[in-house]
């Protein structure tokens, strides 16, 4: 299927609507003639042979064209903006699914800017050329080819004349067309690029402040602003250098008429309201050749876009549901890693990773940052495949089961927290937006957030902004561990979740989890050893290798890496304890 292909079956459902209203614009491009019609014959028969009983009709029916004219024309116009406006929202809907049905790939290698683009710009584009230039494009034509008819029958030799301008204008339309659909692509690529640094420095703004780099955003911005610009300045010259030309054919069937014309009513051999009627017809004429220009940018503008949209939700996600895929409404929580490498290009991130877990068991995973401890969680999900090796969900493949199934009973709490702009309760909901309030709270106090959200100015109700500004790191953190437990999954993924809360914060959120524990299996991601000291099974993954696993004593009687970070973070053994007895553990 290619671009104009795709848009054009949006249309198919209106496609009766379409051609009615097709039929209503033939019918006010023919009924133009009457007007000119009449003037001529005014002239002829009224003013020239001064029988004036006739006027009074004449203008009766001139007055009735009209109304009639505008009246159709209005009819058809608003039929095409509410069939371009049902269609964009179709249309808008389908791709947002499709954005929505990508997986990590996708968005990896997709800046954000240029997905806003193709749904704001672009499709606006596509909306205008289905509201504007069909019709458009249709009406100029047949008001050309009635005109030229009418001329003809009036009096071909002065038609066959002014017919001689057409070679010319097709080949400059043409011409038009070559030369603007690389600037339309150029304009539509910095207007990506724009709306991208925009996205990404609004979303960024207090980094940009932290680092007082105001002005050399702003640079940057000017200079992409500028690109932008230069862009739009292009595509102008080249309008500049060809609608001059339209302007100068359209002037030049003026001259024709009137110096073919006039000579013709000197010698006698036409009437001279005969050349009214040709002049009313001029219109028609110049017209079209003066929108020809205007209307080759809309198209291009139009197939630039659909090109960009299309291009876009053509490409096919790569993880997708299996034929015959497994559905079950909840797993058991038995999880097993046989031999799992994954690799992006020629870099091999993870190698020949096994591992088994018990539903119910906790596993603790430790490692330095890159050593690949989110990505084993991240083919867990399915958000990438494994190069070689297969994980199963209580002995099935997980490429085996429907996505939905698979991650409806996964709850992540994820390293890189997001907040929506929404309520607390709609963020810690969003996974279950039917649960009750009271689970809402029970599942804020276990992630030790319930004091804090009482006392924002409006407790749960209280709106937080994009990616939770007005939010502490903590908060944020306890916020999506709610979220990620009120789905009540069968596994529990926690990504480096109390990263940022204190240590005593942190010692309530794992009593509170430890209530818990025995009906999920959960993955703890984590740099501090307190976090996933008591795990069933500890991992340390290294270079994207387990190069140790084990609980809490036997790894460090080993003395290897885990050893090693324990000692960092607590000196001596008998730090620890003492430590431990601080805190009442």
């Amino acid at each position: 299927m290619t671009a104009m292909q795709w848009v054009f079956s949006f249309l198919k459902k209106y496609r009766k609507r379409l051609i009615f209203a097709m039929f209503l614009a033939t019918i006010t491009a023919v009924t133009a003639i009457i007007n000119p019609h009449i003037s001529g014959t005014v002239v002829d028969d009224v003013i020239m042979n001064g029988n004036h009983k006739i006027l009074p009709k004449l203008v009766l029916i001139m007055v009735l064209s009209t109304l009639i004219r505008t009246t159709i024309r209005f009819w058809f116009v608003m039929i095409f903006e509410t069939t371009s406006q049902k269609m964009l929202f179709t249309m808008r809907d389908y791709v947002y699914r499709k954005f929505m049905r990508q997986d990590f790939n996708f968005y990896n290698t997709n800046r954000t800017g240029d997905l806003m683009s193709r749904q704001t710009g672009d499709m606006e584009a596509i909306r205008h050329f289905v509201a504007y230039v069909i019709y458009s494009v249709y009406e100029n034509v047949l008001l050309f080819v009635v005109a030229l008819v009418m001329i003809f029958i009036v009096e071909y030799r002065l038609a066959l004349c002014m017919i001689a301008v057409m070679p010319l204008t097709i080949y400059v339309t043409y011409k038009q067309l070559i030369s603007v659909k690389p600037a339309f692509h150029n304009i539509r690529q910095h207007f990506s690029s724009l709306n991208t640094f925009v996205q990404e420095n609004v979303s960024g703004n207090r980094v940009v402040k932290a680092f007082a780099k105001e002005d050399y955003e702003i640079a940057k911005f000017n200079r992409e602003n500028d690109g932008f610009r230069d862009a739009e300045l292009n595509a102008s010259r080249i309008w500049m250098k060809y609608v001059p030309v339209f302007e100068f054919l359209a002037n030049a069937l003026t001259v024709i008429l009137y110096l073919v014309g006039g000579i013709m009513v000197v010698t006698g051999s036409m009437s001279l309201g005969k050349l009214v009627q040709v002049s009313g017809y001029l219109w028609m004429l110049n017209l079209p050749l003066r929108q020809a220009g205007w209307l080759a940018n809309d198209y291009q503008r139009f197939v630039t876009s659909a090109e960009k949209v299309y291009s876009t939700i053509s490409i096919e996600p790569t993880i997708t549901d299996p034929e015959d895929a497994i559905v079950r409404e909840r797993f058991k929580g038995d999880i097993e890693f046989s031999k799992v490498s994954y690799n992006i290009g020629e870099e091999r991130i993870l190698k020949d990773i096994s591992f088994k877990v018990h539903a119910g068991q906790t596993i603790g995973i430790i490692g330095s940052t890159g050593s690949g401890k989110t990505t084993l969680m991240n083919l867990l999900c399915r958000f990438y495949d494994v190069s070689s090796g297969e994980i199963t969900l209580d002995g099935i493949n997980v490429k085996n089961i429907e996505l939905y199934s698979l991650r409806d009973n996964i709850g992540i709490a994820m390293q890189d927290v997001f907040l929506f702009s929404d309520t607390i309760e709609g963020n810690i909901a969003f996974g279950r937006p039917d649960c009750s309030m009271e689970e809402v709270i029970a599942a804020a106090k276990v992630a030790n957030a319930h004091d804090f959200i009482l006392q924002m100015p409006e407790g749960y109700d209280t709106i937080i902004g994009e990616r939770g500004v007005g939010l502490s790191g903590g908060q944020k953190q306890r916020i999506s561990l709610a979220r990620a437990l009120l789905k009540n999954p069968s596994i529990i993924v926690l990504d480096d979740t109390t990263s940022a809360v204190d240590m005593e914060t942190e010692t309530l959120i794992q009593e509170e989890l430890t209530k818990t524990i025995g009906k999920h299996t959960v993955f703890v991601i984590a740099h501090r050893i307190s976090s996933i000291k008591d795990a069933d099974q500890i991992l340390v993954v290294e270079d994207g290798k387990i190069v140790e696993s084990g609980n809490h004593d036997s790894l460090l009687a080993r003395k290897g890496y885990y050893h090693r970070v324990f000692h960092h973070q607590y000196g001596d053994f008998d730090q620890y304890t003492i430590l431990q007895k601080e805190m009442g553990v």
